[in-house]
């Protein structure tokens, strides 16, 4: 028999560079206030890699609300589960407000993004029910998937042919077994940036009879003619049966929630195992989610200028020869190839030359040979930031190519390290 901890010996597909990445290129550490300019190991650096989309983490009136709620009630209030002890008049007035911001009937507070869908998934499925999902959805998706135990159904990403297949497969199976489908797809998919394809899933809804989950966290407070998010930029926010977002991408902050009409609600409210079983969402975050909130409903202006720094940085990619996919979002990804040391050689070089901090993603999260750099821009952000940047992008663009990575990726490879990072 085996020793159950065996296991342990093996890094895993995330950690098999650890050796060489810990503390650099994964689990950096960020120094100073938030914002488009920190420092990382001291020095000043362009930050593209902090999803505050709107730049609200450090304004006046969101630090003074989280401030005070702090002072007032501690980081404790309310204690104990929502069901139990944990509700206020806030968490009661925050929902209400969510709901409306988000056109439908009810809203329900979450403590945190990644538990919240993974209970959302579980509530909505019983072991006859079918599940059908894009096959790019989120890890939180994927992990509520995987505790279902009835029928699964994965559809190609954003292939709406495939996803018909997929259907036809889904309702006989339903019919078989005399229950729902529920179709998961998300609003904006925060790897690549794509859409999701919600319009034209929506046009099948009444054919095939399901229900659809969208998972907007990166569409919520910046898509849309109010900021509600990918449904509303595609018209179809009233076919959302369940909409969820987190607090941590446009809200600057933590938590999360789910709309939906008022019964689905109530029986999330008491059926979603994460939040009845968990203390509830502490005050500081609730108070300060309301402010955060109206001022994603008062001040357009700041959606409006995320969305300059997104063209003026997407075009400027493009027009120098980029390859950022199918991006319809602010998620701005650069698709260049080479192999896992070269990446790590480009961004050592990205950091310590030029002053830019973005996010690398490797191999196995994406095919071999592929290196996708991944930025997200800011309403903060300013011009220069973004011309700085593309000038810095093609610089390292030539010495990928002229093989000045290939070289100092050897050192890596035979770990080198301190060659290469001091």
């Amino acid at each position: 028999m085996k020793d159950l901890f065996d296991k342990f010996n093996h890094k895993g597909p995330l950690g098999q560079y650890q050796d060489v990445a810990h503390g650099y290129f994964s689990f950096p550490k960020l120094e100073g206030e938030l914002g488009p300019h920190m420092k990382f190991r001291g020095k000043d650096c362009i930050i593209w890699s902090i999803n505050s989309y709107l730049g609200i983490t450090n304004h006046p009136e969101v630090r003074k609300a989280d401030a005070e709620a702090a002072a007032e009630f501690g980081l404790a209030y309310p204690m104990g589960a929502r069901i139990m002890s944990g509700e206020t008049d806030a968490h009661i007035q925050l929902e209400k407000e969510l709901a409306e911001f988000t056109q439908k009937e009810g809203a329900l507070l979450l403590n945190f993004g990644y538990q919240g869908i993974m209970s959302i998934v579980d509530a909505c499925l019983s072991r006859h029910d079918v599940v059908v999902y894009d096959r790019d959805d989120h890890a939180c998706i994927m992990d509520g998937i995987r505790m279902h135990q009835g029928p699964k159904y994965a559809f190609t990403h954003n292939d709406i042919d495939h996803f018909l297949v997929r259907m036809e497969q889904a309702k006989k199976e339903a019919e078989k077994r005399n229950s729902g489908i529920l179709v998961i797809t998300e609003g904006v998919f925060g790897m690549r940036g794509e859409q999701g394809i919600l319009k034209e899933i929506c046009a099948y809804k009444e054919k095939y009879g399901f229900r659809l989950l969208v998972d907007d966290a990166h569409g919520f407070g910046t898509m849309g003619a109010t900021g509600a998010g990918a449904g509303e930029e595609q018209g179809v926010q009233d076919q959302i049966d369940v909409y969820f977002s987190t607090f941590a991408k446009a809200m600057s902050g933590f938590g999360a929630f789910v709309s939906a009409d008022k019964d689905i609600i109530e029986f999330f409210r008491y059926n979603l195992r994460s939040q009845v079983f968990a203390k509830t969402l502490c005050m500081p975050m609730v108070k300060g989610a309301l402010v955060r909130l109206r001022l994603l409903r008062e001040q357009p202006e700041l959606r409006e200028k995320l969305w300059r720094n997104v063209n003026h940085l997407q075009s400027g990619l493009r027009e120098a020869g980029f390859d950022i996919g199918n991006t319809g979002a602010c998620v701005t990804p650069v698709f260049m190839k080479g192999t896992p040391y070269e990446a790590g050689a480009l961004i050592y070089d990205m950091r310590e030359n030029y002053g830019i901090f973005c996010s690398i993603v490797l191999p196995p999260v994406i095919p071999k040979g592929q290196i996708i750099l991944r930025l997200i821009p800011t309403a903060e952000h300013s011009e220069e930031d973004i011309q700085t940047t593309l000038d810095a992008f093609k610089a390292v663009r030539t010495k990928l190519e002229d093989g000045t990575y290939e070289k100092m990726g050897q050192m890596l490879a035979q770990g080198a390290v301190e060659g290469v990072i001091q």
